[in-house]
């Protein structure tokens, strides 16, 4: 059999051609067809590879980011268990603050029912070991929490106690009123010099010069000043809340007046030798609900007015 050939009819010759162009035509087709199935062969294969290839790079990114998660976590562990040691720390120091403003430490069991707490157990949809740091990570910091809300309630109690305590030791009658040295005879009975019987001696006597500054030894407001009929002489009488009284005796000048309110440190009046005594001095007595105390008790180490003064004010 020969030969296939096509043939056409030329319309420039009037005659029948053999169509050799359709031969090249096709030839280029086959090229060209063999050409496109090459590129999407190559194509596809590089787009598949590609796309392995991602999935394993992706994988590997996932693995290096799993790791330095589960690093981060012990990391973060570490330091939660440094916060913990910390907060023992700091109930440590609360308590010992907390005995010097006068209130109870708060005991281990109270502590421990503040801060404590079965582990929670959560399920985060991990492997079993990183769902137990998770956990461990959740209990932890949960527990510091509470912790930290404990000792923030305990620092507002002991402000506000040592508010409280500020006040009143501000009222309370804690500095010597006058320069000088103290009488053989303090506090409790004892031969009345003038009298010479044995009398009850209800508070301190402070000998100095005529005219020697009196000061007030707390925060009060005057509830007397003046003469009296008695063997004191003229007088001050400080009225300093929570039952506090407290009485200047033989002065020889009164510097206030009835109603006036004073701080601790305030002239007061001028020492003197009035009313039945032997010699010039300051008697002086601090009284509780009526009741007359020994006045050195209340002294903070003797201080007096221009030692408080010096020390800045530091008692209050």
């Amino acid at each position: 059999m020969g030969k296939l050939k096509l043939y056409y009819y030329s319309t420039d010759t009037l005659k029948f051609v053999e169509a050799r162009w359709v031969k090249t035509r096709m030839a280029s087709a086959t090229v060209v067809i063999a050409l496109l199935a090459g590129v999407l062969v190559f194509e596809g294969n590089q787009y598949f590879n590609d796309a392995l290839g991602l999935g394993m790079g992706r994988a590997s990114v996932l693995a290096a980011e799993n790791a330095v998660l589960r690093a981060q976590m012990s990391m973060l562990a570490e330091k939660l268990g440094g916060l913990e040691r910390q907060l023992e720390s700091l109930n440590d120091r609360g308590n010992e603050i907390r005995m010097m403003v006068d209130m109870p430490k708060i005991d281990e069991d109270t502590r421990k029912a503040g801060v404590g707490g079965a582990e929670e157990r959560i399920e985060y949809g991990v492997s079993t070991d990183v769902n137990q740091m998770l956990v461990r990570l959740n209990t932890m910091a949960s527990r510091a929490d509470r912790e930290l809300q404990l000792q923030y309630r305990s620092y507002e109690d002991v402000v506000k106690t040592y508010e409280e305590n500020k006040l009143r030791f501000a009222h309370l009658p804690a500095i010597k009123p006058m320069e000088g040295y103290y009488s053989v005879h303090g506090f409790g009975p004892r031969l009345h010099p003038i009298l010479r019987i044995i009398k009850p001696h209800e508070g301190l006597d402070i000998a100095n010069d005529v005219g020697t500054p009196v000061y007030a030894s707390a925060d009060g407001v005057v509830e007397f000043a003046g003469r009296t009929r008695g063997g004191y002489g003229v007088i001050v009488e400080l009225g300093h809340g929570y039952g506090y009284t407290s009485i200047y005796a033989h002065l020889s000048k009164i510097m206030v007046k009835e109603g006036q309110k004073v701080k601790r440190g305030d002239l007061i009046a001028l020492s003197g030798r009035t009313g039945l005594v032997s010699g010039p001095h300051l008697h002086y007595e601090v009284r509780l609900n009526g009741i007359r105390q020994n006045p050195i008790d209340y002294f903070f180490d003797d201080v007096d007015y221009h030692q408080y003064k010096d020390q800045n004010l530091v008692l209050d």
